[in-house]
């Protein structure tokens, strides 16, 4: 296997949780409340397996000297994900599961081009290729369909 196909096939994977995921998190707020409390017990939840896989897998905890050199905005992206989990359990319930990857897949799309095109926070530079944009289009038709087949 073409070792490219492994990092395609882990995408893949990590878009085919998110749905199971939403839908947990949201079947989970019927016990817990409020969408910031299930963020909370999903968070907790994903720390302690994190913690369990780094001590199972024996990698060493971070140097702080090494987290004392980094900048206060590379912090955020623990945040950015909580935003994340909190906006699918409280829109889910209302438009569905699937309107909401839909909006969630679009939103990336979109935020993805513009981090490729400028290669903003470090990543490499991909060109916005008229290409790129047709695929984002056509997400967008996509996400259109099924809000459409929603109403």
């Amino acid at each position: 296997m073409d070792s490219r196909n492994i990092y395609l096939l882990a995408a893949l994977l990590g878009g085919a949780i998110l749905p199971v995921q939403v839908a947990i998190n949201t079947f989970l707020r019927r016990y817990v409340g409020e969408p910031m409390q299930v963020t909370f017990v999903s968070y907790l939840a994903g720390t302690l397996a994190s913690l369990g896989i780094c001590f199972l897998a024996r990698y060493p905890l971070p140097v702080a000297a090494d987290l004392a050199q980094t900048s206060w905005w590379m912090w955020i992206g623990g945040c950015l994900g909580t935003l994340y989990v909190w906006s699918a359990i409280f829109a889910t319930p209302k438009i569905g599961a699937a309107l909401a990857l839909a909006l969630t897949i679009t939103g990336q799309m979109i935020a993805a081009l513009f981090l490729d095109h400028y290669g903003a926070i470090g990543l490499t530079k991909y060109a916005a290729s008229p290409t790129r944009i047709a695929g984002a289009v056509l997400v967008v038709l996509g996400v259109s369909l099924v809000a459409y087949s929603k109403q």
